[in-house]
Protein backbone atom coordinates (compact mmCIF):
# COMPACT_ATOMS: atom_id res chain seq x y z
CA UNK A 1 0.00 0.00 0.00
CA UNK A 2 2.95 2.41 1.10
CA UNK A 3 4.42 1.83 -2.53
CA UNK A 4 1.50 2.53 -4.40
CA UNK A 5 0.78 5.63 -2.51
CA UNK A 6 4.35 6.67 -2.78
CA UNK A 7 4.01 6.52 -6.84
CA UNK A 8 0.81 8.09 -6.74
CA UNK A 9 2.53 11.29 -5.07
CA UNK A 10 5.47 11.02 -7.65
CA UNK A 11 3.23 10.71 -10.61
CA UNK A 12 1.26 13.81 -9.45
CA UNK A 13 3.74 15.93 -8.33
CA UNK A 14 5.74 15.55 -11.63
CA UNK A 15 3.16 17.35 -14.42
CA UNK A 16 2.49 19.79 -11.57
CA UNK A 17 6.24 20.80 -11.20
CA UNK A 18 6.60 21.16 -14.84
CA UNK A 19 3.54 23.47 -15.27
CA UNK A 20 5.11 25.56 -12.55
CA UNK A 21 8.28 25.80 -14.26
CA UNK A 22 7.51 26.14 -17.25
CA UNK A 23 4.95 29.23 -16.54
CA UNK A 24 8.05 30.92 -14.46
CA UNK A 25 10.01 30.90 -17.94
CA UNK A 26 7.84 31.85 -20.09
CA UNK A 27 6.57 34.72 -17.24
CA UNK A 28 9.53 36.49 -16.40
CA UNK A 29 11.01 35.52 -19.82
CA UNK A 30 13.94 33.07 -18.56
CA UNK A 31 13.90 31.27 -21.65
CA UNK A 32 17.30 29.42 -22.66
CA UNK A 33 16.86 30.27 -26.61
CA UNK A 34 18.98 33.17 -26.88
CA UNK A 35 21.85 31.64 -25.45
CA UNK A 36 21.40 28.39 -27.33
CA UNK A 37 21.41 30.86 -30.33
CA UNK A 38 24.76 32.60 -29.42
CA UNK A 39 25.92 29.03 -28.16
CA UNK A 40 25.12 27.72 -31.98
CA UNK A 41 26.79 30.56 -33.64
CA UNK A 42 29.88 30.35 -31.54
CA UNK A 43 29.84 26.64 -32.50
CA UNK A 44 29.33 27.28 -36.58
CA UNK A 45 32.56 29.73 -36.36
CA UNK A 46 35.00 27.60 -34.22
CA UNK A 47 36.89 26.34 -37.67
CA UNK A 48 38.17 30.08 -38.02
CA UNK A 49 38.44 31.04 -34.17
CA UNK A 50 41.50 30.85 -32.10
CA UNK A 51 41.42 28.15 -29.43
CA UNK A 52 41.62 30.51 -26.44
CA UNK A 53 38.95 32.67 -28.01
CA UNK A 54 36.56 29.41 -28.22
CA UNK A 55 37.78 28.58 -24.58
CA UNK A 56 36.65 31.89 -23.03
CA UNK A 57 33.26 32.43 -25.13
CA UNK A 58 32.39 28.88 -24.08
CA UNK A 59 33.52 29.59 -20.09
CA UNK A 60 31.31 32.84 -20.95
CA UNK A 61 28.18 31.01 -22.04
CA UNK A 62 28.57 27.99 -19.75
CA UNK A 63 27.76 31.11 -16.74
CA UNK A 64 25.56 32.66 -18.79
CA UNK A 65 23.48 29.20 -18.33
CA UNK A 66 23.47 29.16 -14.81
CA UNK A 67 22.61 33.24 -14.24
CA UNK A 68 19.51 31.91 -16.46
CA UNK A 69 18.98 29.08 -14.17
CA UNK A 70 19.76 30.20 -11.36
CA UNK A 71 16.10 32.24 -10.95
CA UNK A 72 13.67 29.68 -11.68
CA UNK A 73 15.43 27.28 -9.09
CA UNK A 74 15.40 29.95 -6.55
CA UNK A 75 11.53 30.62 -7.26
CA UNK A 76 10.20 27.04 -7.32
CA UNK A 77 12.29 26.45 -4.05
CA UNK A 78 10.68 29.35 -2.73
CA UNK A 79 6.97 28.19 -3.87
CA UNK A 80 7.69 24.82 -3.33
CA UNK A 81 9.77 24.72 -0.19
CA UNK A 82 7.48 22.48 2.28
CA UNK A 83 8.05 19.94 -0.63
CA UNK A 84 11.52 17.96 0.10
CA UNK A 85 10.57 18.52 4.15
CA UNK A 86 7.20 16.76 3.71
CA UNK A 87 8.63 13.83 1.04
CA UNK A 88 11.57 13.39 3.55
CA UNK A 89 8.80 12.72 6.24
CA UNK A 90 6.24 10.60 3.83
CA UNK A 91 10.03 8.35 3.03
CA UNK A 92 10.45 8.05 6.66
CA UNK A 93 6.82 7.05 7.27
CA UNK A 94 7.22 4.23 3.95
CA UNK A 95 10.16 2.79 5.50
CA UNK A 96 8.44 2.15 8.50
CA UNK A 97 5.35 0.38 7.41
CA UNK A 98 6.86 -2.88 6.46
CA UNK A 99 10.33 -4.48 7.92
CA UNK A 100 11.72 -4.42 4.30
CA UNK A 101 9.98 -0.57 3.45
CA UNK A 102 13.34 1.00 2.85
CA UNK A 103 14.32 -0.89 -0.07
CA UNK A 104 10.34 -0.58 -1.40
CA UNK A 105 11.34 2.97 -1.28
CA UNK A 106 14.60 2.68 -3.24
CA UNK A 107 12.68 0.45 -5.72
CA UNK A 108 10.21 3.06 -6.36
CA UNK A 109 11.84 6.26 -6.35
CA UNK A 110 14.67 4.68 -8.68
CA UNK A 111 11.96 3.40 -11.12
CA UNK A 112 9.98 6.87 -11.22
CA UNK A 113 13.11 8.95 -11.54
CA UNK A 114 14.33 7.26 -14.91
CA UNK A 115 10.51 6.60 -16.30
CA UNK A 116 10.13 10.65 -15.83
CA UNK A 117 13.42 11.18 -17.64
CA UNK A 118 12.37 9.61 -20.40
CA UNK A 119 9.12 11.35 -20.63
CA UNK A 120 8.55 13.69 -23.10
CA UNK A 121 6.95 16.37 -20.98
CA UNK A 122 9.49 16.10 -18.28
CA UNK A 123 12.33 19.09 -18.67
CA UNK A 124 16.17 17.88 -18.95
CA UNK A 125 16.87 20.11 -15.66
CA UNK A 126 13.75 20.60 -13.71
CA UNK A 127 13.54 21.41 -10.29
CA UNK A 128 11.70 17.94 -9.31
CA UNK A 129 14.85 16.53 -10.62
CA UNK A 130 17.04 18.08 -7.99
CA UNK A 131 14.15 17.23 -5.26
CA UNK A 132 13.93 13.76 -6.21
CA UNK A 133 17.69 12.96 -6.50
CA UNK A 134 18.17 14.20 -3.07
CA UNK A 135 15.15 11.83 -1.79
CA UNK A 136 16.89 8.90 -4.00
CA UNK A 137 20.40 9.71 -2.01
CA UNK A 138 18.43 9.54 1.21
CA UNK A 139 17.00 6.08 0.70
CA UNK A 140 20.38 4.70 -0.46
CA UNK A 141 21.66 5.74 2.61
CA UNK A 142 18.63 4.68 4.71
CA UNK A 143 18.62 1.09 2.55
CA UNK A 144 22.41 0.75 3.42
CA UNK A 145 21.95 1.63 7.15
CA UNK A 146 19.26 -0.93 7.07
CA UNK A 147 21.10 -3.54 5.49
CA UNK A 148 24.31 -3.11 7.75
CA UNK A 149 21.65 -3.43 11.21
CA UNK A 150 20.11 -6.79 9.09
CA UNK A 151 23.73 -8.00 8.40
CA UNK A 152 24.71 -7.65 12.20
CA UNK A 153 21.35 -9.36 13.63
CA UNK A 154 22.35 -12.58 11.19
CA UNK A 155 26.09 -12.16 12.36
CA UNK A 156 25.18 -11.80 16.25
CA UNK A 157 22.43 -13.85 16.13
CA UNK A 158 22.60 -16.70 19.39
CA UNK A 159 21.49 -20.09 18.70
CA UNK A 160 18.12 -21.21 20.33
CA UNK A 161 18.84 -23.35 23.76
CA UNK A 162 16.97 -26.10 22.49
CA UNK A 163 18.02 -26.07 19.05
CA UNK A 164 18.35 -30.00 18.15
CA UNK A 165 19.71 -29.11 14.53
CA UNK A 166 17.76 -28.11 11.36
CA UNK A 167 17.80 -24.67 9.64
CA UNK A 168 19.71 -21.92 11.79
CA UNK A 169 17.02 -18.09 12.12
CA UNK A 170 19.96 -16.31 10.66
CA UNK A 171 19.19 -18.81 6.89
CA UNK A 172 15.78 -18.09 7.35
CA UNK A 173 16.15 -14.69 7.77
CA UNK A 174 18.46 -14.13 4.67
CA UNK A 175 16.21 -16.28 2.32
CA UNK A 176 12.76 -14.15 3.20
CA UNK A 177 14.84 -11.04 2.59
CA UNK A 178 15.91 -12.71 -0.91
CA UNK A 179 12.34 -13.50 -1.57
CA UNK A 180 10.93 -10.31 -0.74
CA UNK A 181 13.50 -8.39 -2.75
CA UNK A 182 13.54 -10.48 -6.15
CA UNK A 183 9.58 -10.75 -6.13
CA UNK A 184 9.86 -6.78 -5.81
CA UNK A 185 12.43 -6.41 -8.79
CA UNK A 186 10.91 -8.47 -11.15
CA UNK A 187 9.95 -5.58 -13.22
CA UNK A 188 12.93 -3.11 -11.82
CA UNK A 189 14.44 -0.89 -14.01
CA UNK A 190 18.23 -1.41 -11.62
CA UNK A 191 19.28 -3.67 -9.21
CA UNK A 192 22.99 -2.57 -8.62
CA UNK A 193 22.22 -1.38 -4.72
CA UNK A 194 20.45 -4.33 -4.44
CA UNK A 195 23.30 -6.82 -5.47
CA UNK A 196 25.79 -5.66 -3.37
CA UNK A 197 23.23 -6.14 -0.69
CA UNK A 198 22.91 -9.28 -1.74
CA UNK A 199 26.52 -10.30 -1.47
CA UNK A 200 26.61 -8.33 2.32
CA UNK A 201 24.40 -10.29 3.37
CA UNK A 202 25.28 -13.72 2.12
CA UNK A 203 28.89 -13.24 3.59
CA UNK A 204 27.02 -12.57 7.06
CA UNK A 205 25.15 -15.32 6.93
CA UNK A 206 28.06 -17.41 5.75
CA UNK A 207 29.79 -16.13 8.77
CA UNK A 208 27.14 -16.89 11.24
CA UNK A 209 27.10 -20.64 10.15
CA UNK A 210 30.95 -20.92 10.30
CA UNK A 211 30.71 -19.26 13.54
CA UNK A 212 28.80 -22.80 14.82
CA UNK A 213 32.20 -24.25 14.69
CA UNK A 214 33.01 -22.37 18.41
CA UNK A 215 29.57 -22.79 19.31
CA UNK A 216 28.04 -25.26 22.70
CA UNK A 217 25.51 -27.32 20.46
CA UNK A 218 23.78 -30.13 21.77
CA UNK A 219 24.04 -31.62 18.62
CA UNK A 220 26.85 -32.54 16.08
CA UNK A 221 28.04 -29.23 14.69
CA UNK A 222 29.24 -30.37 11.18
CA UNK A 223 25.77 -31.71 10.56
CA UNK A 224 23.70 -28.23 11.35
CA UNK A 225 26.88 -27.19 9.04
CA UNK A 226 25.92 -29.57 6.51
CA UNK A 227 22.05 -28.78 6.80
CA UNK A 228 22.45 -25.13 6.34
CA UNK A 229 24.99 -24.77 3.26
CA UNK A 230 22.96 -27.28 1.35
CA UNK A 231 19.65 -25.11 2.25
CA UNK A 232 21.65 -22.01 0.70
CA UNK A 233 23.23 -23.86 -2.42
CA UNK A 234 19.51 -25.20 -3.08
CA UNK A 235 17.44 -22.20 -2.21
CA UNK A 236 20.24 -19.99 -4.90
CA UNK A 237 20.33 -22.85 -7.26
CA UNK A 238 16.18 -21.79 -7.32
CA UNK A 239 16.61 -18.37 -6.83
CA UNK A 240 19.23 -18.02 -10.02
CA UNK A 241 20.50 -14.88 -9.21
CA UNK A 242 23.73 -13.91 -10.88
CA UNK A 243 25.64 -11.67 -8.12
CA UNK A 244 25.14 -14.74 -5.90
CA UNK A 245 26.85 -17.32 -8.08
CA UNK A 246 30.31 -17.24 -6.69
CA UNK A 247 28.16 -17.72 -3.05
CA UNK A 248 25.95 -20.79 -4.65
CA UNK A 249 29.59 -22.79 -5.57
CA UNK A 250 30.73 -21.92 -2.16
CA UNK A 251 28.08 -23.56 -0.36
CA UNK A 252 28.02 -26.59 -2.27
CA UNK A 253 31.49 -26.86 -1.21
CA UNK A 254 30.98 -25.96 2.87
CA UNK A 255 28.42 -28.49 2.15
CA UNK A 256 30.36 -30.99 1.05
CA UNK A 257 33.04 -31.04 3.62
CA UNK A 258 31.05 -30.67 6.73
CA UNK A 259 29.06 -34.09 5.19
CA UNK A 260 32.40 -35.56 4.38
CA UNK A 261 33.64 -35.03 9.13
CA UNK A 262 29.77 -35.68 9.67
CA UNK A 263 29.95 -39.13 8.01
CA UNK A 264 33.44 -39.96 9.04
CA UNK A 265 33.16 -39.34 12.78
CA UNK A 266 30.09 -41.44 13.37
CA UNK A 267 31.25 -43.86 10.99
CA UNK A 268 34.08 -44.46 13.41
CA UNK A 269 31.46 -45.49 16.10
CA UNK A 270 30.25 -48.58 14.96
CA UNK A 271 33.63 -50.48 14.45
CA UNK A 272 35.74 -47.89 17.19
CA UNK A 273 38.08 -50.45 18.36
CA UNK A 274 38.78 -51.28 14.55
CA UNK A 275 39.05 -48.30 13.63
CA UNK A 276 41.60 -47.16 16.74
CA UNK A 277 43.31 -50.27 16.21
CA UNK A 278 44.45 -49.71 12.42
CA UNK A 279 45.16 -46.34 13.25
CA UNK A 280 48.26 -47.72 15.49
CA UNK A 281 49.21 -49.91 12.51
CA UNK A 282 49.23 -47.29 9.91
CA UNK A 283 51.44 -44.96 12.24
CA UNK A 284 53.78 -47.50 13.00
CA UNK A 285 54.47 -48.42 9.32
CA UNK A 286 54.91 -44.34 8.94
CA UNK A 287 57.45 -44.34 11.43
CA UNK A 288 59.30 -46.81 9.57
CA UNK A 289 58.53 -50.29 10.85
CA UNK A 290 58.50 -52.85 8.29
CA UNK A 291 55.44 -54.66 7.40
CA UNK A 292 55.83 -57.43 8.02
CA UNK A 293 57.59 -56.64 11.59
CA UNK A 294 54.38 -54.35 12.60
CA UNK A 295 52.62 -58.24 14.25
CA UNK A 296 56.24 -58.75 16.68
CA UNK A 297 55.11 -55.01 18.47
CA UNK A 298 53.62 -55.95 21.47
CA UNK A 299 50.50 -53.60 21.33
CA UNK A 300 49.79 -55.17 17.81
CA UNK A 301 50.50 -58.54 17.91
CA UNK A 302 48.32 -60.84 16.16
CA UNK A 303 46.57 -61.94 19.19
CA UNK A 304 45.81 -58.56 19.68
CA UNK A 305 44.45 -57.69 16.10
CA UNK A 306 42.62 -61.40 16.91
CA UNK A 307 41.33 -60.04 19.98
CA UNK A 308 39.46 -57.00 18.70
CA UNK A 309 38.04 -58.81 15.68
CA UNK A 310 36.39 -60.73 17.57
CA UNK A 311 34.64 -58.07 18.76
CA UNK A 312 33.22 -57.39 16.11
CA UNK A 313 30.67 -60.17 14.94
CA UNK A 314 28.75 -59.58 11.66
CA UNK A 315 25.26 -59.72 14.20
CA UNK A 316 26.73 -56.80 16.08
CA UNK A 317 28.37 -54.73 13.22
CA UNK A 318 24.48 -55.02 11.94
CA UNK A 319 22.92 -54.09 15.33
CA UNK A 320 25.16 -51.06 15.60
CA UNK A 321 24.47 -49.85 12.07
CA UNK A 322 21.08 -50.06 12.98
CA UNK A 323 21.45 -47.51 15.94
CA UNK A 324 23.20 -45.47 13.79
CA UNK A 325 20.58 -45.15 11.40
CA UNK A 326 18.22 -43.99 13.97
CA UNK A 327 20.47 -41.51 15.70
CA UNK A 328 21.10 -40.34 12.21
CA UNK A 329 17.20 -40.23 11.12
CA UNK A 330 16.26 -38.88 14.62
CA UNK A 331 18.48 -35.46 14.25
CA UNK A 332 18.72 -35.10 10.66
CA UNK A 333 15.62 -32.48 9.96
CA UNK A 334 13.26 -34.09 7.44
CA UNK A 335 12.95 -30.60 5.48
CA UNK A 336 16.02 -30.82 4.17
CA UNK A 337 15.60 -34.37 2.68
CA UNK A 338 19.57 -35.38 3.73
CA UNK A 339 19.05 -39.20 5.06
CA UNK A 340 19.18 -41.02 1.45
CA UNK A 341 22.38 -38.76 0.75
CA UNK A 342 23.94 -38.92 4.71
CA UNK A 343 23.49 -43.18 4.51
CA UNK A 344 24.57 -43.79 1.11
CA UNK A 345 27.51 -41.26 1.71
CA UNK A 346 28.41 -43.50 5.11
CA UNK A 347 28.12 -46.69 3.27
CA UNK A 348 30.61 -45.86 0.80
CA UNK A 349 33.01 -44.89 3.45
CA UNK A 350 32.35 -47.92 5.15
CA UNK A 351 32.83 -50.08 2.63
CA UNK A 352 36.51 -47.82 1.87
CA UNK A 353 37.10 -48.30 5.83
CA UNK A 354 36.28 -52.39 5.12
CA UNK A 355 38.89 -52.85 2.50
CA UNK A 356 41.51 -50.84 3.69
CA UNK A 357 41.55 -52.78 7.52
CA UNK A 358 41.15 -56.38 4.83
CA UNK A 359 44.32 -55.06 3.00
CA UNK A 360 46.35 -53.83 6.37
CA UNK A 361 45.55 -57.49 7.51
CA UNK A 362 46.96 -59.42 3.93
CA UNK A 363 50.24 -57.23 4.29
CA UNK A 364 51.40 -57.13 7.77
CA UNK A 365 49.62 -60.22 9.22
CA UNK A 366 49.93 -62.31 6.05
CA UNK A 367 48.94 -66.28 7.00
CA UNK A 368 48.06 -65.65 10.07
CA UNK A 369 44.52 -66.85 8.83
CA UNK A 370 42.69 -63.97 11.07
CA UNK A 371 39.60 -62.13 9.10
CA UNK A 372 36.74 -60.10 10.36
CA UNK A 373 33.70 -61.73 11.13
CA UNK A 374 31.92 -60.45 8.28
CA UNK A 375 32.47 -59.97 4.48
CA UNK A 376 31.77 -57.58 1.68
CA UNK A 377 28.51 -58.91 0.87
CA UNK A 378 27.67 -59.21 4.71
CA UNK A 379 28.38 -55.61 5.15
CA UNK A 380 26.33 -54.53 1.17
CA UNK A 381 23.47 -56.99 2.69
CA UNK A 382 23.55 -55.04 6.11
CA UNK A 383 23.36 -51.90 4.73
CA UNK A 384 20.69 -52.89 1.82
CA UNK A 385 18.01 -54.33 4.37
CA UNK A 386 18.28 -51.02 6.93
CA UNK A 387 17.30 -48.87 3.99
CA UNK A 388 15.08 -51.19 3.02
CA UNK A 389 13.09 -51.57 6.32
CA UNK A 390 12.95 -47.59 6.68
Amino acid sequence: VSEQMLEQVLRELQPLCTTEQRFIEKFFQLSHDAADVQVLEVTGQRASAPPHVIAYLSLFFFFLFLRLEEPTTQLLSEIFSCLEPELRGFLDICNKVHPFGCLQVLVTLNDSIFEMWGSSSALPSSFLNTVLGNMLLLAKSSFNKFIGTLCKEIEEAKMPSKMKGGILPSVSRFEEFVNFSEELLRTARRRGELDKAHLRLAGSVFSSINSLSSANLKVNTDMVMMENFHHIHCFLCQKKIHCLEGKKREAKQRYSEHMEKYVIEYLGQPLEKLNHFFEGVKARVAQGVKEEEVSFQLAYSKQELRKVTEKYPGKEVKRALETLYRKIHKYLSPEENLLPVVWHAMEQEFIRQYQEFEDLIQRCYAGSGIAMDFTMEDLLSYFNSITLSN
